[in-house]
Formats: C-alpha cells, sequence, structure tokens
C-alpha cells in the first residue's frame, strides 16, 4: 500500500461520515495485539508475514519480553471500499479513517480499558474460541454496555479448536454455538440487571433488546485466527456462494448460521423438521467450516502437496511454487489465507457497516454522557447541541482521558511529505544512532584501563555523585476526544478538572493554551495545525493544567466529562527512597511526572516525609518502579515490601470478656474532661451486618447528597476542616478505597433515608429503634460504613436527615464529630479503619461551681458564660478524651480484622488441578468453585485468596504447573477473619493442645502484631523464651 501524505489524513478527518472510531477489548491473551498487527500490515506499516509476531503496537521492552500489553495505544489506519451501483453498473470509491486503540486485558491495568471506551464509538471484543468467557471479558462487556458503545464480537483463535483440540467441524460448530450464547447471555444478564433497578411498571414502555445480542446471521460477529491471519463473517461467504447455489445473497446470509440444511438433490434449505431421519450436515459446517478444515490439513496437520495444489486451484487464488514447496507449513497457510480469507478486510468492512460514525453515536452517546456529569442542566444549550450534531463549526469540547508521557527527544517536528516517509527517516537515524553509541562504547572499553589507584576511584565516585546522569526530558501528551468544534495550535481553552462543579463556575478552573497536535500512530506521533471534531487526537500544552484526566472547553459553563471516575481504586502500596539520599529532589520530580502519566498510580506523601505510591496490583506495581528507575527519576530506588489495607470491626461473639466496667453495660464508657467537670457518656456498638454492606455499597450517594447540603461557603469550610481532621492525622495510616468498585447508582437523601431505615428496622428486637433520624455524621472521612448517632435528650449536633435541627448544633459538636472520624478512621488494634461500628453520645453532663446541666434545656439556667468558657478551654481535651472513650468501647466487644480479598480465576488442565490446589492452600486461599469448561481439556477454577498472602502466586503457579495455569487477581473487597487477636487458651485441652499463648494456631495475631510492627506501634511480645535455653532475641 503506497504511503498515506498528511494532507490525505486531514482530509479525511475534516469527514466525520468517513471517520469510525474503535477500540479492542478482551481478557489477557485473547489476541487483541495479534489481531492489530494484521490491520496495521494491511496499511503497509509492517510486513504481512510478521503480523502476529512483532506485536507493533506494543511499543515497551516489558510488554514486549512478558507478551501482554500494559499500556492502551492508538494508531490511525485508513481503509478504502469500492461500491458498485447495481442500477447503472458504475462504481464509487470511499475512504474512510478508522482511528484504533489497543487496550490492556489484564486486571491490573483495567484503568487503561476505562480511558480506551470512553474515547470510542465503537468496540471490538474478542473472545478466545478455547478459553471462552472469562472474567475480564465479562468486565470489558460491562464496560461497553455502560458507555453506551456498539460492539462486534470477534471469535478469535479457532486454529486452536483445530491444532490443539482436534475438533471435527461439527464438533467446532456445536462449541462456537454455545461460546455464543454464554456471550449472549452476559450481555442480556446487564439489560435485565437495568430493567430492574428502574422497576418497570406495566405502564412503563418496554425496551427492544434485540440489538444488544450477537448474532453471526446481523453479521456482527466474526470468526478469526488472528494469528493465521484470517477472519471471515456471514455475509462475506453468501457473496462466495450465491451463484454456486444459486441463491439470493440476503436469504442465504440469514441460513449460514444456524440449524439449517442444504439438500443438494432438490437445491433447497431444510430445518430441523423437515430433515425426517436424513443425516445432513448443517450449512454452516458444509460449507465454512469443512473448507476451512481442508486447508489446514493439507498444510499443517497432514502435510499434501498434491491436495494442497488443488485446494489452491478451487480457491481460485495465486500461489507461487516456491511457496508451496516451502518447508514452512504456517507461511504456505497464511500466504492461502492472505488471499482467500484475509482478517483485515472482513474486521475493516464489519466496523464500516456495524459501528457508528462519529455523527451518529455522538447523537446517542452524549445525552447519556451528559446525564451522569454533576451539573449538565446548566451546560450551554449552544455547546450541548455542538456536541451532540458532532458540529465542527460550534464551540470546542474535548475530553482529555490520560496523559501519556513521551521522551522530548522522540517529538516529531512539522512534517511534509509522506506519513510512511516519515516514519521511515526515523527509524533510519535511530539505526544509525544505535549503531553510532555501540561502536563508540567498544572504542571507550578498549581504550580504558583500569586504574588501582584509590584515590582515582573516589574521585570518579564522587563525580557521579556530584553530577548524576541526566535523564531524558518528557514531555506530557493528552490522549483526548474531540467531541465538537475545531481544534488549533496557539488556541487558548478552559480547563475544567475533575472536581469541577458548574454550581460553583469559579473552582476548578484553569486556562492553558495548545501548542501542540498529533495523529497518534503507535510509537510514532505526526504533527497537526487542527483537528476537527470527531477525532481522537494528542494535544500539547496541558502539562501543569491537567493532571490525569479534564475536559477542555472554548466557552465558560461547560460540562465535566471527567467527573465520573471509572477505573478501580489502586490497593497496592510500597514506600521508596532513594539510594542516596541526595538524589530526593530527582525522586520527587519522578513521582510528580510518574502521577501525572499513569491514570491509576496514587502518590502520598506522609506526615513523616516517607513518599509512598500506590498500585492497583503486583504487576502494575512493577511497571510503575521500572519507568520510575528508567525514565522518571533516572536513579536507582529502594522499595518496601508491599503493603495492603485492613479494617477493623467487633461482633457479638458466643464467649467474651467480661465488661472492662462490671457496673456499666457492654460497650458503655464514660468520659471525663477538666477534672471531672464535663462527663460524655457513649456506647459502642457493632452495626448490623447489612447495614454495613448497605453504608459500604453507597458511599458515592453519601458523598452525592452531603456535598449538595452544603449550602453556604461557611458550612463548607467548617465540613472539609472536620473532614481533614479526621483525614490528615492518618493519612499515613490508612488506604481509603471510596469508590472501589461501586457499581449503584446514586440514590438522593429520601431514597437512601428509606432504605437506611428498612434496613434498621429488621433489628429493631436489637434496640435499633429510631435510629435513621438521629443520625449525625457517618465515618471515616464523612462517607464510611460507620455511624455517630445522638441519642441525648435535647441533641447536641445537628442530625444529618432532618431539616428541622439547625439549632442544634452546640459547642461540643465540632470535637465529638472530628473525635469520631480520627477514632474510626485507625482503629485500636492495628490503626486501620474501622468499619460496621455504631456510637450512640447517650448523655453530656456539664458541671460548673453552681449546678449540673445535661446539654440541653436544663442548662439555660446556669451561668452561660462559666460554661462556655469551660468548653472553649476543654475543647482539645474533648476530641482527645472522646476519641480514647471510642477505643475503650470497641475493645469491650470482640474484635475482628478484615481482610483485603482478591478472587483469583484460573484456567488448568487437570493435570496440574492438585499442584495449583496445593499453592492456593499454602497461601490460606479457599477454592470457592470448579468446573470444567465443555468440549476443552481446561477446568476454570474459582477462589479467594488474601491480598497480603498473593505477592508471587503468578510466578508460584507458573512454575508448580510448568506454565501450563496461569491465574487473574480481582480485587473482591474485605472479608472478616472470625478470630479474636487477643483470644489465648484458658481450659486444659486448649492449653494442652495448643500451649500457653497458641501463638502458632491465632493468624489473626500474627495479621495485628505485623501491621503495629511496620507502623512503628508498641507489640507485646515476650524476647526470653524458655527458662532452661534462654535466648535473647533482637528487637
Amino acid at each position: 500500500m503506497p504511503p498515506i501524505s498528511p494532507e490525505k489524513l486531514r482530509e479525511l478527518q475534516a469527514n466525520p461520515e468517513a471517520v469510525r472510531n474503535i477500540c479492542i477489548l478482551a481478557h489477557v491473551d485473547h489476541g487483541k495485539t495479534s489481531l492489530s498487527d494484521c490491520l496495521l500490515a494491511s496499511n503497509g506499516i509492517i510486513s504481512q508475514k510478521l503480523a502476529g509476531k512483532v506485536r507493533y503496537l506494543d511499543s515497551r521492552e516489558d510488554e514486549q519480553i512478558r507478551g501482554i500489553t500494559m499500556e492502551s495505544s492508538a494508531i490511525s489506519l485508513y481503509f478504502k471500499t469500492l461500491l458498485h451501483n447495481s442500477a447503472d453498473g458504475s462504481s464509487t470509491v470511499k475512504e474512510h479513517l478508522i482511528n484504533l486503540i489497543d487496550s490492556p486485558g489484564h486486571i491490573d491495568f483495567s484503568s487503561e480499558v476505562s480511558t480506551a471506551s470512553r474515547l470510542c464509538d465503537g468496540a471490538l471484543v474478542l473472545v478466545d474460541a478455547v478459553e471462552g468467557v472469562c472474567s475480564q471479558t465479562v468486565t470489558v462487556l460491562r464496560q461497553a454496555y455502560l458507555e453506551n458503545i456498539k460492539p462486534v464480537l470477534v471469535i478469535n483463535k479457532i486454529d486452536r479448536l483445530i491444532t490443539e483440540l482436534k475438533l471435527t467441524p461439527y464438533e467446532a460448530y456445536i462449541h462456537m454455538m454455545k461460546l455464543l450464547e454464554k456471550v449472549n447471555a452476559v450481555t442480556g444478564s446487564f439489560f435485565a440487571s437495568q430493567r430492574m433497578e428502574e422497576e418497570i411498571t406495566d405502564g412503563q414502555e418496554e425496551m427492544d433488546d434485540q440489538d444488544l445480542y450477537f448474532s453471526p446471521e446481523s453479521n456482527n460477529v466474526i470468526f478469526a485466527s488472528a494469528i493465521d491471519g484470517w477472519g471471515f463473517t456471514v455475509q462475506q461467504f453468501a457473496v462466495l456462494y450465491e451463484k454456486k447455489l444459486g441463491m439470493n445473497r440476503s436469504v442465504l446470509e440469514k441460513v449460514l448460521w444456524g440449524d439449517y440444511y442444504y439438500d443438494a438433490k432438490n437445491k433447497k434449505v431444510l430445518t430441523n423438521k423437515s430433515l425426517k431421519g436424513r443425516n445432513l450436515k448443517p450449512i454452516f459446517v458444509q460449507f465454512v467450516l469443512e473448507s476451512i478444515w481442508t486447508v489446514y490439513d493439507c498444510t499443517v496437520i497432514d502435510r499434501d502437496l498434491e491436495k494442497a495444489e488443488r485446494v489452491v486451484k478451487t480457491l481460485g487464488i495465486k500461489v507461487l511454487p516456491r511457496d508451496l514447496r516451502s518447508k514452512d507449513t504456517r507461511g504456505l497457510l497464511a500466504t492461502i489465507f492472505n488471499q482467500w480469507l484475509p482478517l483485515s478486510t472482513s474486521v475493516l468492512i464489519t466496523v464500516l457497516n456495524k459501528l457508528p460514525s462519529p455523527i451518529v453515536a455522538q447523537h446517542s452517546r452524549i445525552p447519556t454522557i451528559l446525564e451522569s456529569a454533576p451539573g449538565s442542566e446548566l451546560l450551554d444549550p449552544a455547546l450541548r447541541t455542538a456536541m451532540e450534531n458532532c458540529d465542527s463549526q460550534g464551540p470546542v469540547s474535548a475530553f482529555v482521558s490520560k496523559m501519556i508521557a513521551i521522551p522530548e527527544d522522540d517529538l516529531p517536528r512539522p512534517v511534509s511529505g509522506t506519513v510512511g516517509g516519515d516514519i521511515r527517516e526515523r527509524v533510519r537515524k535511530a539505526r544509525e544512532a544505535a549503531n553510532k553509541a555501540q561502536t563508540q562504547a567498544q572504542d571507550d572499553d578498549s581504550v580504558t584501563k583500569p586504574s588501582n589507584s584509590l584515590s582515582a576511584m573516589l574521585a570518579e565516585l564522587n563525580m557521579k555523585e556530584q553530577y548524576p546522569p541526566e535523564t531524558k526530558k518528557e514531555a506530557l501528551i493528552g490522549f483526548s476526544r474531540l467531541y465538537s468544534g475545531t481544534l488549533k495550535v496557539g488556541q487558548e481553552l478552559y480547563v475544567l478538572g475533575p472536581k469541577y462543579n458548574p454550581l460553583y463556575p469559579e473552582k476548578h478552573v484553569s486556562k492553558c493554551t495548545i501548542t501542540d497536535l498529533y495523529l497518534l500512530m503507535g510509537r510514532e506521533l505526526i504533527s497537526l495545525d487542527s483537528v476537527p471534531c470527531g477525532n481522537v487526537v494528542g494535544i500539547g500544552g496541558l502539562e501543569g493544567a491537567v493532571l490525569k484526566s479534564g475536559t477542555l472547553v472554548s466557552v465558560p459553563g461547560g460540562v465535566n466529562l471527567a467527573g465520573v471516575n471509572l477505573a478501580s481504586q489502586p490497593i497496592v502500596r510500597v514506600a521508596l527512597e532513594p539510594e542516596h539520599p541526595s538524589q530526593l529532589p530527582q525522586l520527587e520530580k519522578g513521582l510528580k511526572l510518574l502521577n501525572q502519566a499513569d491514570p491509576c498510580v496514587q502518590i502520598i506523601v506522609q506526615e513523616t516525609g516517607e513518599h509512598v505510591i500506590l498500585t492497583a496490583g503486583e504487576l502494575h506495581l512493577e511497571r510503575c518502579l521500572k519507568d520510575l528507575r528508567e525514565r522518571f527519576a533516572g536513579i536507582e530506588i529502594h522499595s518496601s515490601k508491599p503493603i495492603v489495607p485492613y479494617r477493623e470491626s467487633i461482633v457479638r461473639a458466643a464467649e467474651m470478656n467480661p465488661p472492662k466496667n462490671s457496673e456499666l453495660p457492654r460497650g458503655t464508657v464514660i468520659a471525663s474532661v477538666a477534672g471531672l467537670q464535663i462527663l460524655i457518656r457513649l456506647v459502642v456498638r457493632p452495626l448490623p451486618s447489612e447495614v454495613t454492606s448497605f453504608l459500604e455499597q453507597h458511599r458515592t450517594s453519601i458523598h452525592a447528597f452531603l456535598t449538595q447540603r452544603k449550602v453556604s461557603k461557611t458550612e463548607t469550610a467548617e465540613t472539609e476542616s472536620v473532614a481533614d481532621a479526621g483525614g490528615g492525622a492518618v493519612s499515613g495510616a490508612t488506604v481509603e478505597e471510596e469508590d472501589t468498585f461501586i457499581t449503584e447508582k446514586l440514590l438522593t437523601m429520601e431514597e437512601f433515608k428509606k432504605e437506611l431505615a428498612a434496613k434498621f428496622s429488621e433489628y429493631l428486637k436489637e434496640g435499633w429503634t429510631d435510629v435513621v433520624d438521629k443520625i449525625s455524621i457517618f465515618g471515616p472521612k464523612n462517607v464510611g460504613p460507620n455511624i455517630l448517632i445522638d441519642n441525648t435528650s435535647g441533641g447536641f449536633s445537628k442530625h444529618l436527615f432532618s431539616g428541622t435541627d439547625e439549632n442544634l448544633k452546640t459547642p461540643f459538636s465540632d470535637s465529638i464529630s472530628a473525635a469520631f472520624q480520627l477514632a474510626t478512621a485507625a482503629g485500636p488494634l492495628c490503626a486501620e479503619p474501622m468499619q460496621g461500628v455504631g456510637v450512640l453520645i447517650e448523655s453530656i453532663d456539664v458541671k460548673s461551681d453552681k449546678s449540673s446541666v445535661d446539654g440541653d434545656e436544663d442548662g439555660k439556667g446556669n451561668d452561660e458564660g462559666d460554661i462556655g468558657n469551660l468548653i472553649s478551654r476543654s475543647s482539645g481535651q474533648i476530641l482527645t478524651s472522646v476519641r480514647e472513650a471510642i477505643r475503650q468501647g470497641f475493645l469491650d466487644w470482640s474484635p475482628r480484622i478484615l481482610l483485603a480479598m482478591y478472587q483469583v480465576e484460573i484456567q488448568a488442565p487437570s493435570e496440574v488441578l492438585g499442584r495449583v490446589y496445593s499453592v492456593i492452600a499454602q497461601r490460606r486461599g479457599r477454592i470457592v468453585s470448579e468446573e470444567m469448561k465443555e468440549g476443552t481439556p481446561f477446568f476454570s477454577i474459582k477462589a479467594v485468596i488474601p491480598v497480603v498472602e498473593s505477592f508471587g502466586l503468578s510466578e508460584d503457579i507458573r512454575k508448580r504447573s510448568s506454565g501450563a495455569a496461569s491465574p487473574q487477581l480481582i480485587f473482591a473487597g474485605f472479608e472478616m477473619l472470625d478470630e479474636d487477636p487477643f483470644w489465648i487458651p484458658t481450659t486444659e485441652e486448649e492449653l494442652e493442645d495448643l500451649g500457653e499463648f497458641a501463638d502458632k494456631e491465632n493468624i489473626a495475631k500474627k495479621y495485628v502484631d505485623a501491621i503495629r510492627r511496620r507502623k512503628g506501634l508498641f507489640v507485646e511480645e515476650k524476647l526470653v523464651k524458655n527458662a532452661e535455653k534462654q535466648r535473647t532475641l533482637k528487637k
């Protein structure tokens, strides 16, 4: 294919009807990058023989080594079609520009999938024909459904059914039919759950879900083998066979898939009912699969030169005699299929016919996107209309999904000529530079002589420390989708941050100037002067204005397209420090760059000055550390062992120690302040499990209506100060996953109150009566699964769900609320956040020289000035005393620790099942389910394992199974370890079996002690063991 000129690309970009924005979504190792290679080969970017092997879009070295994609990459493809007019016999050539984004399939990089899907209008969803529907397949199908992206299904790796499983064509047909049913069942479940949420009544109009499902006769299913370079749709075979069978093409498309049979004698299509006992094969098996099986049989499975020549002649294709005689059977196979059923043709034609252009897609998608954005009703009508109609003359609106870090040396200068020529020229220069560097290194080695002088070595070391090697400067480019208007270099735009709300138009808004525009071509960038709407583009000049994601608009009063966080929050963290303390500024600079360039990573600087990095998983952590060492910081970095979050809770156990204070009920504590002049009585109780789960699921709803409830700026400042007091003091001790895997719809305050009251109503016998109206605040960070309840007779604070309690705010409210936030953010076991704890303030007694008051109406007759001075002087003591009282009440119950858990999905053959089970058991995991995939020798195993025990699991399983099994780890929330960390043996049997302290059996105590030791908290342990053999252990 001839090189494409930039003028041709600009011409295609200006016509939105000719543009398609698509992404490739799939589970890991299902063939996404191999498929994209085949599409690149059709544009002449790589050789056809290297397609599926070079993995062009995996531009990172570690991506090539591991064989998996870690970062989403974009590339623009040119494709033209020839349309025949049957009326006058004329032909019309139509040219198209396809913006393709290849996304990762590993669960650690699911944030990259989120960024890719928001930029696109359509998706190619790949499913491995052997492995079938996997965990990430369900995730990407859900992502496409929620984003209102139209998908096309690609059943990939059909060659494995032939070469590995050795299925007959009919068995493969049954296998693929069942696979298709499973994919459609997943899609149908999304539709059904959405309809249940909306609670359809008989009077409401039913939605048609026919367009949601994949069906070969609808031409939205492609059968393919990306590694061998072939693929087809039912429509293609209908064109091939319409003349041979003498049937109408449209009729043939409908009967090529399904239980339809061809009667060659009568030249009729029969159904099951018309068979009458005859043993006929389905049309799809007879005319499609048997032909493909024949090609494999004569080339790869059982090499037969004469049969191969007959097949080539029958198919009407040209294959050189040297290719037929070649010993490279895979090469011959690829040559035949590239001419008969080229994958790129079937995929690109299906994309053009079944996936919408930006004009069509935005008309249906933009209203859905705007509904989920905060304050969309305040959007400028002109901007809304321009976005829905994809108007290039309207105001600019663009969504920046993530920032990409690229070395400045790799940025292109303004080009002229051809795209292919520019890429080839840059490759040639890079090759020359590499050869020159290698020659120079060899010359230096031959000249340099070893020096034995100590002073020379020290001088060289000092020079290295004083002048560290400079790292390449990195430029940040915004990976963006333009919804309306036209972007031009030098244009000044408004940048709306992810926290922007149209209700406060002055906040989280800045300005920036576009310095560069780039067409993304995988590893290469091509400079552009302007880009019209409907395209995916790289934008320069956003450094410092956009952190991770944002919205660009040309008029004030835009909509926040980056407000919905689709990525899961990171769960694994490590502390970092440079090898040499003098290199700390370089580390800080590198962390700043990494924070901008990675959409999922988070950076925290603790109060101690320690730098902590939070990542999505072990592989993500490894990639971040590699980037820091080699690109962003350019220094050697030491990292701590991975740290994972925990939770603390309490339960009502059958065997508990007696209450600390025998005169008070369990969990009741009286906090005394200022020499017994202020007495605060509170009760700590475990919340019902259903209430805790409900609060955990609806964190975002709590945050939403708390934000709306801030009426005045004064209230806003007060609320934020309380939140800061609760969060800042423990920022180094906790990791808060506020939006982790929250897929529930947002509830209004009234809906939330109603559902919460319904949950509490099931536990009236346990004393949870009239609780909802007395709720003062949630915690920690105002949105956690713990509740502060005002149970005083007159009230000490305003109530969350009551609009008439504004006057109830007393001098105690801020101190008690802040104490509650601090106590729930760092529990007494190991300073981890609490979960499922209710704190009831029973009474507040204030004593002066003259009288006593209950903190309510009875106090009006006292000397208010003396009491006010007493409370103001004691506010700090109130905070610390109430916090300690909550912790004491917590320990009055049976405490529990909650472990962060991974759901593990493993596909393994039966021979290695025992080894996989032993690895899971050694790491304190448990098997949830095991089922054999029908038609394959593989078992699908589901297990759960603590995150703290999961590090090194993938490598361990691969070693033990000799590479036959590989796990996928998905964060599955927190699970209680039902064991009291303070339990010690008491009965004679327990003492005899477990010893005096049961150290080997109490796993909860091991976890708690390990966390406390890591945080520098006091750990009660004996340094002298066994008096007969005394041994002093180091601390």
